[in-house]
């Protein structure tokens, strides 16, 4: 090993670095995601696949024993009680893998966090508009 960290080109070639049953799930996961933020942009971003609009919504990995979401402190917050049956932390939920996931919750969680995303988006243009003026 040449101690270089992984970097990944795309979510495709993310996808890819799994197993097939895994794949399997990560591009569900990310379907899910397409659908409920369609105006959403992929990237990498911490060397995991990242939805974008007006900011990061939602970030997604694959680890050994489950799949991490990460859709901040306020996606998690607001689905708290939801979420109380997954290990997770602030800002991050893990889901173990063997067990389906809830992609009806996790559709839920992105379409709030463009919600929060397009509220705070507006504040910041509201904000630099009215500091123009000032």
């Amino acid at each position: 090993m040449d101690g270089k960290p992984v970097t990944y080109a795309s979510i495709d070639a993310y996808i890819l670095e799994f197993p097939p049953e895994v794949q399997e799930i990560l591009q569900t996961l990310r379907t899910a995601i397409q659908k409920a933020a369609p105006e959403a942009k992929e990237k990498i971003s911490y060397q995991m696949p990242t939805f974008e609009l007006s900011g990061n919504l939602v970030h997604f990995a694959a680890y050994k024993n489950h799949i991490g979401f990460y859709p901040g402190a306020g996606g998690i917050e607001a689905f708290k009680q939801e979420l109380s049956v997954y290990k997770g932390a602030k800002g991050s939920v893990q889901f173990p893998l063997g067990k389906p996931l809830p992609y009806e919750l996790i559709s839920r969680i992105v379409a709030f966090r463009v919600a929060q995303n397009m509220e705070k988006a507006v504040r910041k243009k509201k904000d630099a508009e009215s500091g123009k003026k000032g």
